[in-house]
């Protein structure tokens, strides 16, 4: 890792269900992150808020509900509206497959679903804010 990068990590809308949230956070902190964990039942204003308040460079949404088409494209909105589009977002949780292109195409940098391991997501996550980084000081 280049530095030490801030990841919060959140979960989004009324899904009451966090113990993914929770191991990704610890694993992520694990790894060598700063991790900022929001809690539960976080409206997308309060989730673009931690991110602006913890300076983060990086945002991970959990979901579970099946509201990411509503809930991912109100958290991007925000971000550019605070000029925080630089803020590299990942998705974690219960993504169909016909969903992952359309949430890439929004802007999302990565979509982790059932099975991804925590070794994976956190490399991908590590390798992508580093690229972003060095693309940066170029």
């Amino acid at each position: 890792m280049d530095r030490t990068y801030r990841v919060v990590v959140a979960k989004p809308g009324l899904d009451g269900h966090d113990r993914g949230a929770k191991v990704i956070a610890r694993a992520l902190r694990d790894a060598g992150f700063e991790v900022v964990y929001t809690g539960l039942h976080q409206s997308p204003e309060q989730i673009v808020q931690a991110v602006i308040q913890e300076d983060a460079d990086a945002l991970g949404l959990s979901l579970l509900s099946g509201a990411h088409p509503v809930l991912v494209p109100r958290v991007l909105e925000l971000l550019r509206q605070h000029d925080r589009d630089d803020v590299l977002l990942m998705v974690g949780g219960i993504i169909p497959d016909d969903d992952v292109a359309a949430l890439k195409a929004l802007g999302v940098a990565g979509v982790f679903t059932p099975g991804a391991s925590l070794a994976e997501i956190g490399s991908w996550l590590e390798n992508a804010l580093d690229e972003r980084e060095r693309a940066q000081l170029r």
